[in-house]
């Protein structure tokens, strides 16, 4: 159980934060932005959990509500490197994490329709805040295979704490990405449907072309 006793520390007021093996780094490692995007994907599910509540049924907002408890759990792992051993077993994600959404992502994709143009991320207020969400995780996703390309992705050899990260929180966060994409479309089903993206050239009235000029 996280018992909260106090909110601000200062522990962080030279730059500094640490890191879940008890290390301390910058503010700005790779590490610290990739489950820093992590929380702000989360809150901007939060936003679209929020205007669900009307739209969406019970199993469809108990799977947004796993997905935050997800995410908490994926910044967990993203918190704490690799490691061969560890005095207590970690958060870290699982495989089967990744086959639930993709299980989730098939079941809802069967419900619309095959998509024939790019769609623009908007509609209903619901299907905006998942496209809003699904942007941001693919910021995270982005983020993560940043600290990968840092850290790579062994645990800590022997006497060290600085390992890897997990491979498998960036393809959490990829499938992840998919399914807001496929739920932001089975939000906008009963507002009318995909908004579809309209190329300029079909969008603008084109300049009209002067008259060529005749020599006399």
């Amino acid at each position: 159980m996280v018992k909260l006793t106090k909110i601000y520390t200062r522990t962080g007021d030279e730059g500094m934060t640490g890191l879940s093996n008890f290390t301390r780094t910058r503010k700005t490692d790779p590490r610290i932005e990739a489950y820093a995007d992590v929380d702000e994907a989360n809150s901007a599910i939060g936003v679209a959990v929020s205007l669900a509540r009307n739209e969406f049924d019970h199993e469809t907002l108990e799977l947004l509500s796993q997905i935050q408890n997800d995410l908490f759990d994926l910044g967990a792992d993203l918190s704490n490197p690799l490691n061969e051993h560890y005095e207590y077993e970690p958060l870290r994600v699982g495989a089967e994490w990744i086959d639930a959404l993709e299980a989730a992502i098939d079941k809802y994709n069967a419900d619309l329709d095959k998509l024939d143009s790019f769609i623009l991320p908007g509609g209903s207020g619901l299907a905006a805040g998942l496209h809003l969400a699904r942007t941001v995780v693919r910021r995270a996703e982005r983020a993560t295979w940043h600290a990968i390309e840092a850290y790579g992705t062994d645990p800590a050899k022997k006497g060290s704490t600085d390992g890897g990260v997990s491979v498998l929180a960036a393809r959490y966060l990829n499938r992840l990405s998919d399914l807001l994409f496929v739920l932001a479309r089975y939000a906008n089903i009963k507002h009318g449907g995909d908004v579809k993206w309209v190329p300029a050239a079909n969008r603008r009235e084109r300049p009209a072309t002067k008259p060529k000029s005749s020599k006399a």
